[in-house]
């Protein structure tokens, strides 16, 4: 006779992220039913992923069984938050119009400002025409050990044209590690996105593997490599940047990091 055990589900499962590759409109997609493991994962996410600082953040909740609008809080709670963002954070809802929720979160987004849309199609155009105009520079580069040179380039002109020699050494240093990361451990086409925001520059890089990275502890040098600083990557990105982060993407993931002018730190 065979025993089997139950785990309590965390709604973990039933709630996905995703970022596009610069990292500025994130889709979080919930599905099943709305009860207490669905409702903490949600919000567990929610923090997260606000706390990530996209431009603009879409809830799909098209596959969300919630016939009571139970759920209703959450998104008003969640809506707040992104508001009070620094720059704020564009939130929309995607809920067909048959559902009971849409009805409900129409009523409590029209005094909110919270748009609720049919489609992700819908809410993806709409904010697409709400979000400021962002100057950017965009390169796609191979896995070669020359790409970190050209995306240090990349970013040092994206500096001076920008007004901000301030940020040329850090931004370099930072995009470098990023890029050297991408070919180290994904070896595939890496898509770098450089970012005027607010006074900061915001450096993406995308990739095609799905693992992220890690902050790992300094290794020990070697005897017979006494200068070897392997770990040290993503601690020198934390160190020099004001956040980071990631997002799983459709074809891997996108790493992001933030860097802030003095001035704009005041």
């Amino acid at each position: 006779m065979s025993v089997s055990t139950a785990y309590p589900r965390t709604g973990d499962e039933h709630v996905l992220i995703e970022g596009d590759v610069d990292a500025a409109v994130a889709l979080m997609t919930v599905r099943g039913v709305w009860d207490r493991p669905l409702c903490q994962a949600v919000t567990t996410k929610l923090q997260k992923c606000l706390a990530e600082h996209p431009e603009a953040l879409i809830v799909d909740l098209s596959g969300l069984d919630d016939p009571y609008s139970m759920s209703a809080p959450t998104w008003i709670s969640a809506q707040r938050v992104a508001r009070e963002r620094e720059p704020a954070v564009v939130l929309a809802m995607c809920i067909p119009p048959a559902l009971p929720l849409a009805d409900r979160m129409q009523r409590l987004g029209a005094r909110l400002v919270l748009p609720v849309y049919a489609k992700v199609r819908q809410a993806r155009v709409a904010i697409a025409g709400r979000l400021p105009l962002t100057e950017r520079v965009t390169m796609t580069l191979p896995p070669e050990p020359e790409s970190p040179s050209m995306a240090r380039n990349l970013v040092g002109d994206a500096c001076l044209s920008w007004g901000l020699p301030e940020l040329l050494f850090p931004g370099r240093l930072v995009i470098s590690e990023l890029v050297t990361n991408a070919i180290e451990h994904a070896r595939t086409p890496i898509g770098v996105v450089v970012s005027l925001r607010d006074g900061s520059i915001h450096l993406c890089v995308s990739d095609g593997s799905a693992a992220p990275p890690v902050l790992r502890k300094p290794a020990r040098p070697q005897r017979s490599r006494p200068l070897d600083e392997r770990g040290q990557g993503m601690r020198l990105v934390s160190a020099t940047t004001s956040a980071w982060g990631w997002l799983p993407t459709r074809t891997g993931k996108v790493v992001w990091a933030t860097l802030m002018a003095p001035t704009a730190l005041r």
